[in-house]
């Protein structure tokens, strides 16, 4: 992840489909998430994402991208 944008990024999107849709990944429900991991995350950057968000609540690291979307306002759309 060379981006610096990329966690900006990621404290503004929200799931894009299923259960979840509109729900700020971060604060997507723990469960949820361990259960993409054991599925397989989807590819792109959605997958990505999601990925990081599975690394983030399993060290229960969720605050700092709470703390990056305080910081920074929502990116512009592309």
């Amino acid at each position: 992840m060379q981006d610096p944008t990329f966690l900006i990024e990621l404290a503004h999107t929200k799931m894009p489909f299923g259960k979840f849709k509109g729900r700020d990944l971060i604060d997507l429900p723990e469960h949820y998430v361990v259960w993409y991991h054991a599925k397989g995350f989807p590819k792109g950057k959605i997958g990505q994402m999601l990925g990081l968000v599975y690394e983030l609540k399993l060290n229960g690291l969720e605050h700092l991208i709470r703390e990056i979307k305080r910081k920074h306002q929502q990116p512009p759309k592309r």
